[in-house]
């Protein structure tokens, strides 16, 4: 683990550099660019062939669609994810935006109508365990949001626990295909693959970047990456919950950037202590031991304000308030993906039931970004009605601006309606 303390030499250099921005790997760019390009011209065949260099599935076009709907985990498992989608919904519900008409200053009618997107894609990464939350924290929401084509991809073979999952949370349609490939496939349309609206989900570097990339042919929901957790701590904390919080969010494997931030010497001594005593316990101690020894910061700062001041230029995608007054302080926060706070608030309660999606922005991106919500589903729309009089009190304003701008036809498209018009004969 890395350790950076305020006594250190160079401190507030390596203070400063907490502030990070996400930037794409130039030979990862590179490499998307050419994914991408391969399947603009092959379609399916891309897709399958990119694949099959990296999968231990070997797949044919006609392998990519998903059929059925996967296999019931045990009944405990298949308890929890109902528990979890009822919750997701119940938050999302709230969050749905409503339709609303006002009046302006010279009294037009305004306002805005909200539908969902026609058809989305969602990306559901795979891995060493099958991601059930995932599904839950995306297609769910979508479902609640009113999409009627919920398009799923996941890297192939994909677990019928998952598929099980995935088909649960509401989606249409399933693909077997991942990586930068089945994002191209997504945005771009395959022989077999309609292209959607818009992609969702979080995924690996290539993945991000294939997001990246194709903004602007497609929406995307964020560029969130490797998990990530800073933890706020005192002297009223309990070291093991603290511990037992960064070891969790190591799970999530090569990439995740764990930090700790706290004034006290003694509480960073005793989380560490604690990591290690846990960590001998745990089954995945090897595969944690990897990801804390090149994603774990401890930082031993001046006062608890320099440690959310910390916890601010890192804009963690979790960030966990284990201090006094935290309820208060979470109100101050300006820069993370979801603040847990309090002893009580275990960040994998966020990433499995506790409503909000868990896909979250990351790498620096919570300075400027949310976390994925319902209203990311839906497509807002503006209303402008004008009456003759309501015109009339604008036109002047109208006239004046397009004016400045040299724009006359603008004006002239309101002095003619004012005029009566000349219908055509």
């Amino acid at each position: 683990m890395n350790v950076i303390s305020f006594k250190d030499s160079g401190y507030d250099r390596k203070f400063a550099a907490l502030r990070r921005v996400p930037r794409p790997d130039p030979a990862v760019r590179d490499t998307v660019a050419e994914i991408i390009a391969d399947v603009r011209r092959r379609g399916d065949r891309a897709v399958v062939e990119i694949g099959n260099r990296f999968s231990t599935v070997v797949q044919r076009p006609a392998d990519l669609r998903v059929h059925g709907a996967g296999e019931a985990p045990s009944p405990e498992v298949d308890r929890a994810l109902r528990f979890a989608l009822k919750n997701v919904a119940a938050f999302s519900r709230q969050r749905l935006p409503k339709a609303w008409r006002g009046r302006n200053g010279e009294g037009a009618v305004v306002g805005e109508t909200f539908s969902p997107l026609g058809r989305v894609g969602i990306y559901v990464p795979g891995g060493t365990a099958p991601l059930l939350s995932t599904a839950v924290m995306t297609v769910g929401i979508a479902r609640v949001a009113g999409v009627r084509e919920i398009v799923v991809c996941s890297p192939p073979p994909i677990h019928p626990h998952l598929l099980y999952a995935i088909r649960l949370a509401g989606a249409t349609e399933v693909f077997a295909m991942g990586g930068a490939q089945a994002i191209a496939g997504l945005a771009c349309g395959t022989r077999t693959i309609r292209p959607v609206d818009k992609v969702f989900g979080p995924g690996n570097a290539y993945v991000v970047e294939a997001k990246r990339q194709l903004f602007g042919e497609v929406a995307v929901d964020l560029l969130p990456g490797p998990s990530e957790v800073a933890v706020v701590a005192d002297g009223t904390c309990e070291p093991s919950f603290v511990a037992a919080d960064l070891l969790a969010q190591a799970e999530h494997g090569p990439g995740s950037q764990i930090f700790l931030l706290t004034h006290e010497e003694p509480v960073l001594k005793a989380v560490r202590l604690e990591m290690e005593r846990q960590l001998a316990g745990l089954s995945r101690r090897d595969y944690l031991q990897a990801t804390l020894s090149k994603g774990c910061t401890l930082v031993l700062t001046r006062s608890l304000a320099e440690s959310l001041e910390g916890a601010e230029r890192i804009a963690p995608e979790h960030l966990s308030l284990a201090c006094e007054g935290a309820r208060k302080l979470a109100g101050q926060i300006r820069n993370s993906g979801c603040v847990f706070v309090g002893s009580m608030s275990p960040v994998a309660a966020g990433d499995y039931v506790a409503g909000p999606s868990h896909t979250l922005p990351t790498g620096g991106a919570g300075r400027m970004f949310p976390g994925l919500t319902v209203e990311q589903f839906v497509k807002r729309t503006s209303l402008v009605e004008y009456s003759r009089a309501s015109l009339g009190r604008a036109a002047p304003h109208i006239a004046a601006l397009a004016g400045e701008e040299k724009l006359d036809a603008h004006a002239a498209s309101v002095a003619i309606r004012l005029a009566g018009g000349k219908k055509s004969r």
